[in-house]
């Protein structure tokens, strides 16, 4: 599952789509929770019902007390469609407002603007919020119909691929699930603790593989892996003359490390003094055995399959394709 995820995640389109719907998910959450849309200055014909019938609480007392007739019937107005809905509801809880002083607002209403509608239905008008209901509409449906087309695009453009279009990484990982594993029991040695194949092919320019190292009882021991060391020549894909392999374990402070190398690099003096600081330099051939020890672990690496690129470059200066079988025992004490 691990080289899967790892060969889709070097896929542009796969990157890209995945960084798309993070950041889509991490803007709503940060616009809908930790930093929410504070509304100012809204109309009170966009206000929900409480705070409808507070402001007609406070237009109907301001009216008591200066008695402006004109500024009366402008919030009145302001109110909007649901003006005449909510003076009813008022009356049924007039509450602490002075009943004469409700009495005298709505006469002057019904003097300056007809008589108040009192014929409502049972649920209050359709338009309570619809700022905040159209918003959250709009959104959703955006959200969903993201979400259902970056789902199809990834089930129909990633998992299976396009005619013509396999990636080295997908070749490459191709190449791995059909080579046989070597079967140690058989040979009269106990089986590892893991084991795994791995193949790089030519045009992989991000081949980076590693692996944990666990027991059966789940306690982490170490990593392994193997990734490209060092390129020859220019343009693309990238040629590579040599790759690293390395083994780390918990109860070493120091990770092992080998650098395997091209006919080619292994006899460049130039090549051989850049790469020495990496660790022990190996000419690969294949069927080779490469053993990479730590205090407590031992590595096993297999050459099951070398072949070279041919080109205007160097005779086995780089790799067409390598496939190495890499196994881990507990280290013999």
């Amino acid at each position: 599952m691990g080289s899967i995820l790892s060969v889709l995640l070097k896929r542009p389109a796969v990157s890209i789509s995945l960084g798309v719907i993070i950041g889509l998910l991490l803007g709503l959450s940060v616009g809908w929770w930790v930093w929410p849309v504070q509304w100012s200055d809204v109309p009170p014909s966009l206000l929900g019902d409480e705070y409808q019938q507070e402001y007609l609480r406070m237009a109907i007392d301001s009216f008591r007390l200066n008695g402006d007739p004109d500024l009366a019937i402008q919030r009145w107005e302001a109110l909007g469609p649901d003006a005449s809905y909510q003076f009813f509801e008022l009356q049924r809880k007039i509450g602490d407002l002075d009943p004469v002083a409700v009495q005298a607002y709505g006469s002057l209403v019904e003097s300056v603007k007809g008589p108040i509608i009192s014929d409502f239905p049972e649920e209050p008008s359709a338009s309570r919020s619809p700022v905040s209901t159209t918003i959250l509409i709009v959104v959703s449906v955006f959200v969903v119909g993201l979400v259902l087309f970056g789902a199809i695009y990834f089930l129909r453009n990633i998992f299976r691929p396009r005619s013509g279009t396999v990636s080295a990484a997908m070749q490459a990982a191709e190449v791995s699930r059909q080579t046989e594993r070597t079967d140690f029991e058989s040979l009269g040695l106990a089986p590892p603790i893991t084991q795994t194949m791995t193949t790089y092919v030519l045009g992989d320019d991000l081949y980076d593989e590693s692996f944990s190292i666990d027991t059966q009882g789940g306690d982490f021991l170490g990593e392994y892996g193997v990734g490209v060391s060092e390129t020859i020549g220019v343009g693309e894909p990238k040629k590579v003359t040599a790759l690293e392999i390395w083994l780390f374990d918990k109860n070493d402070i120091k990770t092992a490390t080998k650098v395997l190398m091209s006919t080619h690099a292994f006899n460049d003096m130039n090549l051989r003094s850049r790469l020495e600081a990496k660790g022990e330099l190996i000419q690969l051939e294949p069927a080779e055995q490469i053993i990479l020890e730590t205090a407590t672990l031992q590595l096993l690496v297999t050459v099951t399959d070398l072949e070279y690129g041919e080109g205007a470059l160097p005779a086995e200066s780089y790799f067409e394709r390598v496939t190495l079988e890499m196994a881990i025992w507990p280290k013999e004490e």
